[in-house]
C-alpha cells in the first residue's frame, strides 16, 4: 500500500513539475500552457502530437471535434475518457505549437527529451498504448516503417499493447474513405482490446 502511495505522490510531483515548465515558450505562439493527463493506476494511454488551439483554450486534451471521433473509434464515454485514474493522455508536446501553413505545427522536440521517460516511468500500469501521428508512432513504435496507411494497416503486428491510428481530425475524412477495412476490422479490435483494458482496471487485476 505504501509503494503504491509512493508512486502517486511521485507522479503528482512530475506532473506539477511539468505543469510549470516553460523550456520552449520563445518559440510558441501563446504563453506556455502544458495539457496532459495521467494517474498512477491509468491502463490506457494516448500518445498524440500535441494540443490544438481548442484545447489550449480549455486546458482539457481532446477537448473538440478531433477528441469527440477518437472516443467514439474507442468506444468509451467523455467521463470514462477523462478519469485520469484509467486513462493516460500524454502527447508528444504538451503546449499548443501554433499553426502552419497547412495545419498545427510539429509538437516542440523540448517535452519529449524532457519528460517523456519519465513520464512513462511513473505509468507502470499500462496495458494499451494509442499511437497517434507520425511522432508519436517514431517514439512508441520505432520498428515500424512505411507510410501512415502501411504502419495503421499492420496493426494486428502490434497487439495487444500498441494500436497505430491515424488522427481523428475531420481533416482525415477523405482517408477513411480510401481506407475502409478501418471501420471495418481495425474499430471493432479496437474497441473490443480497450473494453478488456478498463473493465480490468475495474476489477482491480491484471487483463
Amino acid at each position: 500500500m505504501g509503494a503504491k502511495r509512493d508512486r502517486g505522490q511521485s507522479l503528482q510531483a512530475l506532473l506539477a513539475e511539468v505543469r510549470a515548465c516553460t523550456l520552449c515558450a520563445d518559440a510558441l505562439p501563446c504563453p506556455p500552457r502544458p495539457i496532459l493527463q495521467a494517474g498512477a493506476g491509468a491502463r490506457l494511454l494516448i500518445a498524440g502530437q500535441a494540443p490544438g488551439r481548442h484545447a489550449h483554450a480549455a486546458g482539457i486534451p481532446f477537448d473538440d471535434v478531433s477528441g469527440e471521433r477518437l472516443r467514439e473509434w474507442i468506444g468509451v464515454s467523455r467521463e470514462v475518457f477523462y478519469d485520469a485514474t484509467r486513462v493516460a493522455i500524454v502527447p508528444m508536446g504538451f503546449c499548443y505549437p501554433g499553426t502552419g501553413r497547412s495545419g498545427d505545427l510539429p509538437p516542440r522536440p523540448e517535452c519529449a527529451h524532457a519528460w517523456r521517460a519519465r513520464l512513462l516511468a511513473a505509468l507502470p500500469r499500462i496495458e494499451l498504448t494509442l499511437v497517434i501521428g507520425s511522432y508519436a508512432r517514431a517514439w512508441h513504435l520505432p520498428q515500424a516503417r512505411g507510410t501512415l496507411t502501411e504502419v495503421v494497416a499492420a496493426w494486428r503486428d502490434h497487439l495487444p499493447h500498441t494500436v497505430p491510428l491515424p488522427h481523428p481530425s475531420p481533416r482525415n475524412r477523405l482517408w477513411l474513405r480510401r481506407n475502409p477495412w478501418f471501420e471495418a476490422e481495425l474499430l471493432p479490435a479496437l474497441r473490443q482490446r480497450v473494453a478488456e483494458v478498463l473493465a480490468g482496471d475495474r476489477r482491480g487485476t491484471p487483463t
